[in-house]
């Protein structure tokens, strides 16, 4: 695997190697030993999956107290995909990072404990997987505002309204959510 660091320390996009022919292909998505050389020394909890339509827009999420890491990936369709850093301590704070991943490409991303997560579908049916090192804990979720204009994320919306759920629409500004030391 390939692990490139990003304009935020902390998270990383993740190129497994390929192994493809006539048949199809192979690949890691997960190997403790090549995480670890990576300065990655995770304990997954828990996995989940979701699968969603064209324009959805998931996010952005994160657990505070009881923070997740979050291994991430597409297998069916793409996502544009958001990290943002809420470490208040950081001289990123606020700054975000964006990246597509999808099912051919076979791109991951690390987002550490710290950092919100979300991403808009780009495609119908598109499956998304994700590690997570702590459980899932609703009463410790929050949401920041996928559209703060602090942050500002450029999302690719290319003229549509993303679909929202409820709980997404009432995410805080930058200002207002609890964010990390």
């Amino acid at each position: 695997m390939i692990f490139r660091s990003c304009d935020i320390p902390g998270p990383l996009i993740i190129e497994p190697r390929v192994f493809g022919d006539e048949r199809g292909f192979f690949m890691e998505t997960w190997s403790e030993s090549q995480f670890a050389d990576a300065g990655l020394d995770l304990k997954f909890v828990q996995d989940n999956h979701s699968r969603s339509q064209k324009g959805v827009l998931r996010g952005l999420h994160f657990q505070n107290p009881g923070a997740q890491g979050k291994l991430v990936r597409v297998t069916s369709g793409s996502v544009f995909d958001v990290v943002v850093d809420l470490r208040r301590s950081s001289a990123h704070f606020g700054k975000w990072i964006g990246a597509e991943l999808s099912a051919s490409n076979k791109r991951m991303i690390w987002v550490p404990e710290g950092f919100a997560h979300g991403f808009l579908t780009l495609e119908d049916d598109t499956d998304f997987l994700y590690k997570c090192t702590a459980p899932y804990r609703p009463e410790a979720e929050h949401t920041l505002a996928w559209d703060d204009s602090t942050v500002a994320v450029d999302w690719p919306l290319n003229g549509i309204t993303p679909i929202i759920s409820d709980k997404d629409r009432r995410g805080q500004t930058l200002s207002d959510v609890a964010v990390f030391p």
